[in-house]
């Protein structure tokens, strides 16, 4: 079988001047403390969104447009984690605008650009997250819970469409993957009172393979090395370097040990 690594594609360097200096000015604004980041997310939300209405004046816009630019501004929205009773509205609040800049890029047409779509998810995860490895790689279309609980190692990769419910805390090792459309929860409800829950963290090892449509339930401990197989569902620990597949997932065969690489898949 032959090792495939991925292409190097490089852009028109006027282009990558453009993205680079767009994604500079962001997060220069980040860095300073007194930056507001809700206004300034209600601001990059309207010039993606609707440009022509940045400068317009609130008495010449139809009631639509009123209700579209509130919308980009969250101070205006509710999320999910704001009705959860164990959430720390102070460590949320600050990440909030944070995840709704993310979630709203990826609603514009800028969030299938591969390159421009890293590195911007990228320079908000290493604010979002407790902690954010280097080259850190998310696609479009990824979903936090509280984002404060995500620890992410070194070369992670997060493909379209995932969840990553954080509410409990989700600790993931360098090097590992998620596929498209995969979950990984820390949080589980009673089976007779749903309200009542537990968050224990959930943790991906290093190396670890979620593969397509699988999901990790919460407490689980994928070990160093472990491969998940597509539409399996893990509800127990693994063993270390093992292929697992079923729902409930079941150990089916070991992996040889080899050294590490950094899958894309």
């Amino acid at each position: 079988m032959r090792f495939l690594p991925n292409r190097l594609i490089n852009l028109p360097s006027s282009t990558e001047q453009v993205y680079s200096e767009w994604l500079h000015s962001i997060d220069s604004e980040l860095e300073n403390q007194d930056c507001d980041r809700y206004e300034l997310c209600r601001r990059i939300l309207t010039d993606i969104h609707y440009p022509t209405l940045t400068n317009k004046k609130p008495q010449d816009l139809s009631l639509s447009d009123k209700v579209l630019i509130a919308n980009l501004d969250p101070r205006n929205v509710t999320l999910e984690p704001e009705y959860y009773a164990d959430v720390d509205l102070q460590r949320y609040y600050r990440v909030k605008p944070l995840i709704w800049l993310w979630e709203m890029f990826d609603q514009s047409p800028l969030s299938e650009n591969v390159d421009l779509g890293v590195k911007f998810r990228r320079m908000l995860a290493k604010r979002i997250f407790h902690k954010c490895g280097k080259n850190f790689k998310a696609f479009h279309y990824v979903k936090l819970s509280y984002g404060y609980n995500l620890e992410v190692g070194d070369d992670v990769i997060i493909h379209r469409h995932v969840l990553l419910d954080d509410r409990g805390g989700i600790k993931i090792g360098d090097g590992a993957s998620v596929s498209d459309f995969a979950n990984i929860y820390s949080h589980s409800h009673d089976i007779v009172e749903g309200q009542k829950i537990e968050t224990p963290v959930t943790i991906i090892g290093d190396g670890v393979r979620i593969t397509y449509h699988a999901t990790v339930m919460s407490g689980v401990h994928m070990a160093e090395g472990t491969m998940l197989g597509s539409f399996g569902v893990a509800t127990r620990n693994t063993e270390p370097h093992s292929v697992y597949a079923g729902i409930p997932a079941r150990k089916i065969k070991d992996k040889p040990i080899t050294a590490k690489t950094n899958s894309s898949d």
